[in-house]
């Protein structure tokens, strides 16, 4: 089946990232022209000037996803050169450490410890939780308000959001970003019924785990063996793997094209299997 997408507009927030950029070219090789956004100019114009040289259609815009004024500006020059939003993708997000406890578990003689280092969830830094949610959240919310406008009662519109199996079963140490994911699965499925009389489809990819520049350090050593975290997610993923970019791309394209016209306000795990397995 046919995605469809000859000639669509596609915008991509966080666009320069490795997983982001993977889906914002292969929407290009399906024909849409696609907007390239990130918060740093220079890596959303790197991913662009691939997609051209590759034959397709795309431009790179700075943005900042948690400035109304910076999405405003992207949006005008998307309009401009490649006209209105068909398919908007709030790729845009990531965690922060001062909403990261240093343990899986609180231990008691953490609780007064001075530990250099040493984070509990009694030394989780607001503001490193209110950046988590904000960026996550608010992150989408925003270019969704700016871009959806141009989508009402335009055939094909679709949008997708990025959540996360942290949506699912929230994980060990990161609450501020779990919790800011579950709102993306919440706010996916609010929106889908909002904009169902308009036209508009907006789905979520809960996307497990896959070996970013952001948490290859935390899943990987230097020498290329997994850590203990790295060993436990394998251990609990059934396909005995971590994703690849690539492994997107499949659900991306039938989230975005006519295969899936009657589907609206899921949240579709791509895990190899992690969500599924009970761990016994």
């Amino acid at each position: 089946m046919s995605s469809n997408l000859n000639g669509k507009v596609a915008v991509i927030t966080g666009g320069g990232g490795i997983l982001c950029s993977t889906m914002a070219k292969a929407l290009a090789k399906e024909g849409a022209k696609v907007a390239v956004l990130d918060l740093k100019a220079e890596n959303a114009e790197l991913v662009a000037q691939e997609i051209s040289a590759a034959g397709g259609v795309a431009i790179g815009v700075a943005c900042n996803v948690l400035d109304v004024n910076s999405i405003k500006d992207a949006h005008a020059i998307v309009l401009e050169k490649l006209g209105a939003c068909d398919i908007l993708i709030n790729g845009a997000g990531g965690n922060h450490p001062k909403g990261t406890t240093s343990g899986t578990h609180l231990i008691a003689e953490e609780v007064d410890a001075q530990t250099e280092g040493l984070r509990t969830f009694f030394d989780l830094d607001p503001e490193g939780i209110k950046f988590v949610f904000d960026l996550n959240f608010i992150g989408s919310l925003l270019p969704t308000q700016v871009f959806a406008k141009d989508m009402v009662s335009k055939p094909g519109s679709v949008i997708i959001n990025i959540s996360s199996m942290n949506a699912f079963r929230p994980l060990t140490k990161i609450p501020a970003y779990s919790g800011a994911k579950a709102a993306i699965s919440n706010f996916t499925q609010w929106l889908a019924t909002h904009f169902s009389k308009v036209g508009i489809r907006v789905n979520a990819l809960a996307p497990g785990f896959f070996l970013t520049e952001q948490n290859r350090t935390l899943l990987t050593n230097a020498d290329g063996s997994l850590t203990a975290r790295g060993n436990t997610i394998i251990e609990h993923t059934p396909m005995g793997r971590f994703g690849t970019a690539d492994d997107l791309t499949g659900t991306l394209l039938w989230l975005c094209g006519d295969g899936s016209e009657f589907v609206t306000g899921v949240v579709v795990p791509v895990d190899g299997g992690f969500s599924a397995f009970s761990g016994v």
